[in-house]
């Protein structure tokens, strides 16, 4: 798969504890990502933060939280992350997605040909 030099990155705050289909919602959504061939997806876990709530969720040692924020990140063409924003949509009732302008500079799998 080649990608284009002007990208998107699509980025959707969640939290650990998020469920969807009986999975965390994370793993959820990185399975729907291969299935609807996107680039890829990468998983951030956050160590502190808080949303919608102003709940304040942190790894703290003495205030261990066992829902720490997640970051969902996808890079692909604009119309791939289009097409893809229903599902994540209806996935989520908790969280935030933001689609931003990015530029690829490489794409490769490290296999030759």
């Amino acid at each position: 798969m080649v990608l284009p030099r002007e990208g998107h990155l699509l980025r959707i705050f969640v939290g650990e504890s998020d469920k969807h289909g009986g999975l965390p919602v994370y793993e959820w959504l990185i399975q729907k990502a291969r299935e609807q061939g996107l680039a890829g997806a990468t998983v951030l876990r956050g160590l502190a933060g808080f949303g919608a709530h102003s709940r304040l969720h942190t790894a703290h040692v003495l205030r261990l939280s066992t829902d720490l924020p997640i970051v969902v990140e996808i890079v692909d063409t604009i119309d791939k992350i289009e097409a893809f924003l229903p599902t994540v949509d209806a996935a989520i009732t908790e969280g935030l997605a933001t689609v931003e302008k990015v530029e690829v500079r490489f794409y490769r799998s490290g296999k030759e040909g």
